[in-house]
């Protein structure tokens, strides 16, 4: 038979239990709509970057070309 400290430990457990997983459950939901979405943002604002300085380089080659 099951005492009652035994009850007290088994709710205690229990509801740690259920603040890991929502926290676990919130961090990844963190994951998939605000970490994500930065990077990929990221991501594409270095490529953007990477091209205008292309395009600039390739229109300072055609200015030099041009004198």
């Amino acid at each position: 038979m099951v005492t009652q400290e035994g009850y007290f430990f088994l709710a205690g457990m229990t509801v740690l239990f259920f603040f890991w997983a929502y926290g676990i459950i919130r961090f990844l939901m963190d994951l998939k709509n605000i970490y994500i979405p930065k990077g990929r943002q990221y991501l594409r604002g270095r490529q953007k970057l990477k091209e205008e300085k292309k395009k600039e380089e390739e229109r300072e080659e055609k200015e030099r070309q041009l004198y």
